[in-house]
């Protein structure tokens, strides 16, 4: 058997990187991870899901104290922004969090090869001058922003997601080019910092992929704090000029062209796998219709010791999916049973309110024939809710008629993202609505919600 520099080496240093990373050395096998940022931590830490929480949260805080949601508590004040604070509570939380995995990678003994590698065989890697082999290589790069044809993002006045959290002033009017999450969550924020906004979405409603019932409701509460939609409409155009844009809309069903001024578009219409610049052709692994890694349930490839998982393996482009699957493949190198159940990844929009689910959707239960139930409390009759001045939303809990085990879970919160926890533990382990509906709750909690929907699968909710 040919000697290995490592038993091990990963391609990414994001979620599912150094997780792999760190659970392979975990179990005793000498592991590196390439990685070319300056930081650790992928997209997520340093410019997505980590940033943009710690401006949701500022910002909400800016709200509260601007548009009188504090005032009716009893806290009278007049705020004043101040953007540049803003902006360095975020930087120091991403310093901490991407400083705190190179503490992790020295505790675990795992090498961080600084440099963007690429295959020169199916156990070789090139990382800067640096050639280096290894018995596995996992291929964990990620995912960036999906570009939208004919349109420059010059990070100035066409942005995309790390340029919208970088803005040194508050827009006067946002154009958000894609109804999905991130769109609306970093509109959100400077919606709630003083920003029109504008959401323009090809699609007929928002959310594509959630459910239903959460679409219509999210889009509703999106209104009311103020954010405009322009749905089914295509952007078929940006000009800058003088540091304003104008984009051209047209109906997406076709008809006349308008045109829209702004003085900031973010363009968040999805993102794409990072397999560009591997030298994938060289181990001879293809990629499919989607730029995406084929796997099999082990996330191996189909090349002999190359194995690949989040972003650039088909499912959702999630961090905490990647996470799982970091674990199970580091598991699944060291001959162990790595696994993860990919018909429950709970997904969240960190909007105030919160939108999550996990599951199916009515429509995909009703797609694949299922004879179903539906659960539906909402949050203005829950009394934690109610006192948290936090009305809107609702839980819903999707069951199988006959069975009464539960098929999927959505709700709109302000802790929506903390609930779904608690249902896509209970769906891991089988669970009926009827499980959910007799577990005690605390009380006064905003998830004692869930338990009233599952409660109202049968129709027998306490509180309405």
């Amino acid at each position: 058997m040919a000697d290995f520099d490592f038993d091990v080496l990963v391609i990414g240093a994001g979620p599912g990187g150094y997780v792999a990373a760190i659970r392979a050395a975990q179990l005793g096998l000498k592991t590196a991870c390439a990685e070319g940022r300056d930081t650790l931590g992928g997209t997520c830490l340093n410019v997505g899901c980590i940033p943009s929480k710690a401006m949701l949260h500022a910002s909400e805080y800016f709200d509260a104290a601007a548009n009188g949601a504090m005032a009716k508590m009893g806290i009278k004040v007049e705020p004043e922004l101040d953007l540049e604070a803003m902006h360095g509570q975020r930087r120091t939380a991403v310093k901490q969090l991407t400083g705190g995995i190179e503490m992790l990678f020295r505790k675990n003994k795992v090498e961080w090869l600084k440099g963007y590698a690429a295959f020169t065989g199916a156990n070789s890697v090139t990382v800067g001058d640096r050639t280096v082999t290894a018995k596995n290589i996992v291929i964990a790069t990620g995912s960036s922003v999906t570009p939208l044809p004919g349109v420059e993002v010059d990070q100035k006045v066409v942005v995309d997601s790390t340029g919208a959290l970088e803005l040194p002033k508050v827009p006067e009017h946002m154009v958000v080019i894609g109804g999905g999450v991130i769109g609306l969550e970093l509109g959100s924020v400077w919606r709630r910092l003083g920003a029109r906004v504008t959401c323009v979405e090809f699609l007929d409603q928002i959310l594509p992929g959630m459910d239903g019932d959460v679409r219509k409701e999210a889009n509703k509460i999106f209104k009311k704090q103020g954010i405009e939609f322009r749905l089914g409409t295509k952007v078929t155009g940006v000009s800058v000029d003088g540091g304003k844009a104008s984009l051209t809309l047209e109906p997406a069903k076709g008809g006349d062209a308008e045109t829209l001024e702004a003085d900031c578009v973010l363009v968040s219409i999805g993102r794409r796998p990072n397999t560009d610049g591997l030298g994938l052709d060289k181990i001879g692994l293809e990629l499919n219709q989607r730029r995406q890694i084929e796997i099999d349930h082990d996330f191996r490839t189909k090349v002999a010791g190359v194995w690949a998982i989040g972003d650039v393996v088909p499912g959702p482009m999630l961090a905490h999916k990647a996470e799982d699957e970091g674990i199970a493949v580091a598991e699944n190198i060291a001959g162990l049973t790595g696994i993860v159940n990919h018909d429950i990844i709970p997904s969240v929009v960190y909007t105030m309110p919160e939108i999550a689910g996990v599951g199916l959707t009515e429509e995909q239960a009703k797609e694949g024939g299922a004879e179903i139930k539906v659960g539906k409390f909402p949050m203005l009759a829950n009394s934690r809710a109610k006192t948290n001045h936090e009305p809107d939303g609702f839980v819903k809990v999707i069951a199988d008629a006959k069975t009464d085990r539960v098929l999927g879970v959505w709700c709109i919160a302000s802790v929506a993202g903390t609930m779904i926890a608690q249902a896509a533990q209970a769906m891991e382990f089988g669970a009926t609505s009827e499980d959910i509906a007799y577990t005690c709750h605390a009380h006064p909690t905003h998830s004692e919600a869930l338990k009233e929907a599952a409660m109202a699968v049968t129709g027998k909710p306490i509180h309405i």
